[in-house]
């Protein structure tokens, strides 16, 4: 299951390399079903917050109805940077699976690791480099043509 949402995830990332947004893509799953998708919008709506799990977690709470997405888990090609991470929390979500590591901005353990500050009100389980290497070729492949 897990190698099957992140596959959907790459899948996204692919739709913004093609838009020519940096290619992270994200799905987020209630109940073992797919509920919200998204890849990065931040160059097509000139908006710095438009994150793959910015949008994504946007969506979620549109098709929940709810803020709180405390049964939900996200699924994402790239290690979360801070402002993601924190919406991550506030959302509730449940568990986080990412991909690829983010060494110049990852919350998750690159740069720093919100996720493991005590006193933050809610806990969320982190699963790193999940299908890292597919993950990593989308983001190596959109770099390399912008050289």
């Amino acid at each position: 299951m897990v190698n099957r949402f992140m596959a959907e995830a790459i899948e996204e990332a692919k739709k913004a390399y093609m838009e020519d947004e940096v290619p992270v893509g994200a799905v987020i799953t209630y109940k073992g079903e797919i509920i919200a998708r998204a890849h990065n919008l931040r160059e097509t709506l000139n908006r710095a917050t438009a994150h793959a799990e910015i949008v994504a977690i946007e969506k979620a709470c549109e098709v929940l109805n709810s803020w709180y997405l405390t049964d939900c888990d996200l699924y994402v090609t790239l290690e979360p940077c801070i402002m993601c991470a924190g919406a991550i929390i506030n959302a509730r979500i449940r568990s986080l699976y990412f991909g690829a590591f983010d060494p110049r901005g990852g919350a998750c353990g690159s740069v720093t690791d919100v996720f493991r500050l005590k006193e933050l009100n809610h806990r969320v389980t982190v699963y790193a480099g999940i299908m890292e290497e597919e993950c990593s070729l989308v983001l190596s492949e959109f770099f390399k043509s912008k050289r």
